[in-house]
């Protein structure tokens, strides 16, 4: 479940929410009014969910009433929507959303299927890509190749994932998103999956520094998990090494459009 798809799901919460609460109820035929700039994005803290929505906040103002009571109707609408495991009311009324696992299979397997053989380059022209990544960003050029450089770290860990690709196809098995029930429920994976997720999100703001910034957390968190991705020794691929290696596939994938936005090449090889 993409932040976009999860909003539509929001709205139509909100809309149902609002539609009851107003003169004459639901079947009063005259729909209420929706509030303006309902967000959907990360949690303010780890362990706080998949997402969070200040709906229920805007929804209160929109109408007058409680934010409280307007964010337990929301959450009480929300869970009942396919997709989503359990929905939390924190501080005045935000509303902290964890989906099924299976919903985050699904925007795994949305992420790792787009081809992006186009973004990959064979070779990268370094003093190119920190002018045009210092453009995005307004931060210091710097050609150093080291992970505490921002640009190196997101075009180390696209490569990383291209690299893990090629030693899972060299072990005889390839991505499976989800496989054998894999929820991505690890808190590694839980973080690159936000991060990936907030990529997504953040990719249609034009706003590239934003993007940069997010780049970067999304390549740090791949580099958590890339060590467990596949198998080590003499062990057989299993299911979770499908599963992971499917998320990887996902960030490589992201990191290559994300980086193609800001005009920066997107290395098969570092």
């Amino acid at each position: 479940m993409t932040p976009a798809q999860l909003l539509r799901t929001v709205l139509r919460a909100v809309r149902r929410v609002a539609d009851a609460g107003a003169p004459g109820g639901a079947a009063s035929g005259a729909p209420a009014a929706l509030p303006e700039r309902i967000t959907v994005g990360r949690p303010p803290r780890p362990g706080c969910g998949d997402y969070a929505t200040n709906a229920a906040l805007r929804l209160a103002a929109a109408t007058g009433r409680p934010a409280r009571s307007v964010a337990e109707e929301l959450r009480e609408a929300l869970v009942r929507e396919e997709g989503i495991a359990g929905v939390t009311v924190a501080g005045p009324g935000f509303l902290n959303i964890t989906v099924a696992g299976a919903a985050r299979a699904s925007l795994v397997a949305e992420l790792a299927g787009r081809d992006d053989e186009g973004l990959v380059a064979a070779s990268t022209d370094p003093a190119s890509d920190a002018r045009r990544w210092f453009g995005a960003t307004g931060g210091r050029v710097s050609y150093e190749q080291r992970e505490s450089n921002p640009l190196f770290l997101v075009q180390y860990a696209h490569a990383r994932a291209r690299a893990l690709l090629r030693g899972a196809r060299d072990l005889g098995f390839g991505p499976e998103a989800g496989a054998g029930g894999h929820a991505y429920g690890d808190p590694r994976e839980l973080a690159l999956v936000g991060a990936l997720a907030e990529c997504e999100r953040i990719a249609g703001l034009d706003d590239p520094g934003r993007l940069a910034r997010a780049l970067e957390e999304a390549a740090d968190a791949l580099l958590s998990i890339h060590g467990c991705v596949l198998p080590v020794g003499e062990r057989k691929p299993e299911a979770a090494h499908r599963a992971r290696l499917a998320l990887a596939q996902a960030a490589g994938a992201v990191l290559a459009g994300g980086l193609s936005r800001l005009g920066v090449t997107a290395p098969a090889h570092v």
